[in-house]
């Protein structure tokens, strides 16, 4: 059941269509807030009742990691629907969350609460960049830093933390990830979590492409000052907790 609501493979095939088919508004609160609630339950269940098991469970949950985040990624490579990239994107980033549950370290829990908070920051703003625009696929964005130049430059920040490239909460908390995998022993999964992160840079990139590198009539709705300020702000914070992470973790504590 859990496995569902995170989206983790072979559980994952209600997502895209969901996501793609739903107003825009109620796929930004499924890939956040649910997936955020779904992953502590997760936490807790594991944390609480498989702890004791030891490690009998554990190849079941590396399998179910290496599966999210192979179908997630090699299939958002394919999307031409920025909605439906972002859907197969929530999955793979699902698989990445769910190294917490492999691991059960206190290093893989900071890293969670950092995940959650970087992943559900740059979602929630990109949902709400799509809101306004009437045309979800990546030609509807060719263009859209010449018309939008602000607003395009937030959405690089929240794709590259997404990515996971250096300087974004999204680095850090996929470094935490990693470093709690390899800790506990397992470094071909933490290699092929290397691998699958590095496929994710393409269909990133490639909406930042659409938006600076390639003629288009990209258009959006005129959005208010207030609207512009919070992506900015938001985008800001993604960068200070990408450099300053203890801001954020020190709450974990207290």
């Amino acid at each position: 059941s859990l496995s569902f609501k995170v989206s983790a493979a072979p559980f994952h095939f209600w997502t895209p269509d969901v996501y793609d088919g739903t107003p825009t508004v109620f796929t930004s609160f499924m890939a956040t807030v649910v997936k955020a609630a779904s992953f502590i339950a997760f936490m807790r269940l594991f944390s609480d009742a498989f702890r004791a098991v030891g490690g009998e469970w554990k190849l079941a949950v590396a399998i179910i990691v290496a599966a999210t985040l192979f179908v997630g990624n090699v299939t958002a490579v394919f999307q031409q629907s920025v909605k439906r990239m972002l859907a197969y994107s929530s999955i793979s980033q699902a698989g990445f969350m769910m190294l917490a549950v492999y691991t059960l370290t206190g290093q893989a829990t900071e890293g969670l609460l950092l995940y959650g908070a970087a992943y559900s920051l740059a979602t929630i703003c990109i949902f709400a960049v799509l809101v306004k625009m009437k045309d979800y696929t990546f030609d509807g964005f060719n263009g859209f830093a010449k018309q939008q130049p602000l607003i395009a430059a937030t959405l690089v920040i929240f794709l590259l933390s997404l990515a996971g490239i250096p300087l974004t909460a999204g680095f850090l908390s996929k470094f935490y990830m990693l470093s709690a995998t390899v800790a506990v022993g397992n470094t071909w999964l933490a290699v092929f979590a290397v691998l699958m992160a590095a496929i994710s840079v393409y269909y990133y990139f490639r909406l930042i492409q659409a938006m600076y590198f390639k003629d288009g009539t990209a258009t959006i709705p005129q959005v208010s000052a207030t609207f512009k300020v919070t992506l900015v702000v938001v985008a800001a914070v993604t960068i200070i907790l990408g450099v300053y992470p203890n801001i954020l973790l020190y709450w974990l504590y207290f």
